[in-house]
């Protein structure tokens, strides 16, 4: 089965993910492991990524594409994989048909209204790595686990979750219509508990 999930920042798609590929015994390939790997193994295509890097640039897809059909070409991809973070924009996808159509495309569908409500209301603690959000511990300040003073992620603050659910808005929600269009999408309602949410995805992969 070849499988790529889909789903903008804060929908669980990580979690999903974990649980899928246990489940199913998939090579779970996200582009940042790709990435990190190459980069550590200073491969040649590792190379080159880290040299992008280093100018603050974003990996051009011409190169994420080579990395992720590199990955792909592997022993433990032989029997399938679950694609997460790839294809981004449209550009991927349509490159990615060329070399590993995929059978199946999973959306987790969460308004993103609502996700950035779950993001923007995280808590974090330093020390013992809890998360914790404001709808259930109001204004508390300190951890409930630890009792160290909680703090909001660089990641988490206003400013940054409207520009990541913007850009996911404008290039990699258009994959949904293209895989639509050629029938392999399937939607997940992703406003539910993680275990309702994976045992929607199971009945779609059967």
């Amino acid at each position: 089965m070849k499988l790529i999930l889909l789903g903008a920042p804060g929908s669980g798609k990580g979690t999903q993910a974990n649980l899928i590929a246990e489940k199913y015994n998939l090579p779970h390939i996200s582009t940042g492991d790709i990435f990190r790997e190459n980069i550590k193994n200073e491969t040649p295509l590792g190379v080159k990524v880290k040299a992008v890097m280093n100018t603050g640039d974003l990996c051009p897809d011409d190169l994420t594409i080579e990395m992720v059909k590199d990955r792909l070409s592997k022993d433990d991809c032989k029997n399938g994989y679950m694609l997460d973070g790839f294809p981004r924009n449209l550009t991927q996808a349509k490159a990615l048909d060329e070399f590993a159509t995929p059978d199946v495309v999973i959306d987790i569908d969460v308004e993103l209204a609502k996700i950035e409500h779950r993001l923007v209301g995280r808590r974090s603690c330093p020390k013992c790595a809890g998360s914790f959000h404001i709808d259930f511990i109001g204004d508390r300040q300190n951890c409930p686990i630890c009792g160290e003073k909680l703090i909001i992620r660089k990641d988490d603050n206003v400013e940054t979750v409207k520009e990541r659910l913007s850009v996911y808005k404008s290039q990699t929600a258009p994959l949904i219509d293209y895989y639509k269009n050629k029938n392999k999408l399937r939607v997940v309602n992703g406003d539910q508990s993680i275990d309702k949410v994976f045992c929607e995805i199971k009945k779609v992969l059967g």
